[in-house]
């Protein structure tokens, strides 16, 4: 998936400014009025938050800067490249986690329980990306949901 931003960086940002995680706002009230309505991550953690999410991923995200444009290119961790991956001939009946649900998992494994915002703040993800995630999971038998509404948590499956 390609992210384009038309305009280029600020004068005397680098690519390296950002990934280290420096941010200049290009819409002030823009951006104060999608971070007060919790449609944007506080400011300057998006790319640093976007590399710790592949940071076990063979493929990482790539950063092309010019004078115009700014661009993002995020891989697809749910493809399974041969040379990467383990030939699915032999793992036809396992299915191969997805980075999110690996870090549900991993996190689950080190703190026994979650409710759905620590789930929505690990992953970066809203309400609906967190339902969908956690019913898939439980319906793979990966992890059970228990209770419902604000008191709804997950833990791994006994």
């Amino acid at each position: 998936m390609e992210f384009i931003s038309i305009g280029g960086l600020h004068p005397g940002l680098t690519t390296e400014d950002i990934l280290n995680g420096m941010s200049l706002t290009r819409n002030r009230r823009l951006a104060e009025i999608f971070h007060r309505l919790r449609l944007a991550d506080p400011y300057g953690t998006g790319l640093r938050r976007i590399f710790a999410f592949y940071r076990n991923c063979p493929v990482r995200p790539r950063i092309i800067v010019t004078a115009n444009s700014f661009k993002l290119i995020l891989p697809n961790q749910n493809a399974f490249p041969e040379e990467h991956g383990e030939a699915p001939a032999d793992q036809a009946d396992k299915r191969r986690l997805t980075a999110q649900e690996a870090r549900v998992l991993e996190y689950l494994g080190e703190h026994g329980r979650m409710n759905e915002e620590e789930l929505q703040e690990l992953l970066g993800i809203r309400k609906t990306r967190c339902w969908v995630l956690t019913r898939k999971m439980a319906q793979e038998g990966l992890i059970e949901i228990e209770g419902r509404g604000p008191g709804k948590r997950f833990r791994l499956r006994a």
